[in-house]
């Protein structure tokens, strides 16, 4: 089957001139998700049976979408979770079970791993809707959990509707691209740059049209495209994506800080200002000190859990002029490196690639490093543009 997306013109920020000749930039329009788009989809949905992916992020305007859809008298019939849970409070890694929404009676499934009811849930419903925010970086396995509702959908037959949502990093592209399946894991699933700069609808696309589910399957598939929105727009998201992405700042320093995960350094989880420091327990590392602990839905990396922990602080940054660099990553390895890979095998999945962590060692600049990437880089921005729905 084609993908059938929805697209719609884009409203674009102009410059007009005002009567005395000087020019005056209007102020950009407010983004419409696609989830408050309820005219074009409502009407597509109704008499179906409806299942939906969701978790906290899945909102449209101050009301959950769940209870819009409800409200609306759509027939759903279910909603699975991915990592973090309906409410987005579970610790990462943890297990997600099945359970029942206390607010609306709509039972939940976990596709946080396996679920064997998974494919008779799909098959009970007329069209499936995934309405997850994203940040736009490859090591965040929301869009891990959208590939697995269209590879249920294509097997069982069902369509799938995005409800398409901004990418908080989407003016950046960056980063290597994920190599050979050795390397793939639900930190590193699509053969996409590190950053990769679309939004959840337009990797949608992209999954279907370059063949990658199972054996070159594709699904039925709409989406309901965002308005006044483009790859540069700035945006902040209206309510955190995860209990460690706690504000725009972390969500801008989630794709340059995520490598350090595969270390011993700490970059805050477990405190107050998680993923915008960056720390370890030896004073040659920084001024600047906190400890690691634990808060709902985060804790620290074991072992620095309760350590008084050396490093910098990020919270001075300008959130919107943050853009991804090697920076923090060499110099802490330069600080300590016999100490810093302390799990090798996380890093090389967290990169997509061996490489990273080789060109580290050997001592290569950020410079040598980016370069390296150049001609893959290319290569795949060339691949992307077939798939955009918004001006770059």
């Amino acid at each position: 089957m084609k993908s059938t997306p929805i697209i719609l013109a884009l409203s674009i920020c102009a410059t007009v001139f005002s009567c005395n000749g000087k020019s005056s930039t209007t102020e950009p329009e407010q983004v419409i998700t696609g989830a408050e788009r309820l005219e074009l989809y409502l009407p597509l949905l109704k008499g179906k049976k409806v299942g939906i992916m969701a978790n906290q992020t899945t909102i449209a305007g101050d009301k959950h979408s769940v209870d819009v859809l409800l409200e609306n008298d759509i027939d759903l019939k279910f909603a699975f979770i991915p990592e973090h849970g309906f409410r987005g409070t579970i610790e990462r890694g943890e297990e997600v079970s099945n359970a029942v929404d206390e607010q609306t009676g709509l039972p939940l499934y976990s596709l946080y791993g396996e679920n064997d009811r998974a494919d008779s849930l799909v098959s009970s419903v007329d069209v499936m809707i995934f309405d997850i925010q994203d940040v736009g970086a490859r090591f965040y396995t929301y869009v891990v959990a959208m590939h697995n509702v269209m590879q249920l959908c294509a097997d069982n037959h069902r369509p799938v509707m995005i409800l398409d949502r901004p990418n908080p990093n989407g003016e950046q592209i960056d980063g290597p691209v994920r190599k050979e399946d050795a390397f793939k894991s639900d930190i590193s699933y699509h053969k996409v740059a590190m950053i990769h700069g679309l939004t959840i609808g337009e990797l949608a696309q992209m999954i279907n049209g370059e063949g990658w589910l199972n054996k070159g399957m594709k699904c039925e598939l709409t989406v309901i495209p965002l308005k006044n929105y483009t790859h540069q727009t700035k945006y902040e998201l209206p309510v955190i994506p995860s209990p460690s992405l706690v504000n725009h700042l972390s969500v801008r320093l989630f794709p340059l800080l995520c490598l350090f995960e595969a270390t011993d350094c700490s970059i805050g989880r477990g405190t107050d200002f998680p993923f915008q420091v960056i720390g370890y327990s030896d004073p040659s590392f920084g001024d600047f000190t906190f400890t690691p602990g634990t808060r709902t839905g985060m804790s620290a990396h074991v072992e620095q859990q309760g350590n008084l922990c050396y490093g910098i602080d990020l919270r001075h940054l300008d959130a919107d002029s943050i853009r991804f660099t090697l920076k923090y990553v060499l110099d802490f390895y330069n600080k300590a490196p016999e100490k810093f890979f302390a799990r090798p095998a996380f890093f090389d999945k967290l990169a997509g690639t061996d490489e990273l962590r080789k060109q580290i060692l050997a001592g290569w600049t950020e410079e040598q490093i980016r370069d390296s990437w150049k001609e893959e880089l290319a290569e795949y921005k060339e691949m992307r543009k077939k798939y955009l729905l918004y001006e770059d």
